[in-house]
């Protein structure tokens, strides 16, 4: 029915109505900054050696806590 264009205007048109023209950058600056953060998580390290790394510094913690005692 429509084309790829047609639709992203569609779109746009249907956002902007929406959320006005105020508050469109302020939209689209926290969509940003929340895609990055994502893309950031990813980039960061896998999930495996997060659980290790988290379960091994609770290990320290608890160490740390009973020698300081």
């Amino acid at each position: 029915m429509f084309g790829k264009t047609e639709d992203l205007v569609v779109i746009l048109v249907i956002v902007l109505v929406l959320f006005g023209a105020k508050k469109l950058p302020e939209l689209s600056k926290g969509i940003a900054e929340s895609v990055k953060e994502v893309r950031k998580g990813f980039k960061d390290e896998p999930p495996s050696s997060r659980v290790a790394s988290s379960s091994q510094a609770s290990t320290k913690t608890k160490s740390e806590s009973t020698t300081k005692v």
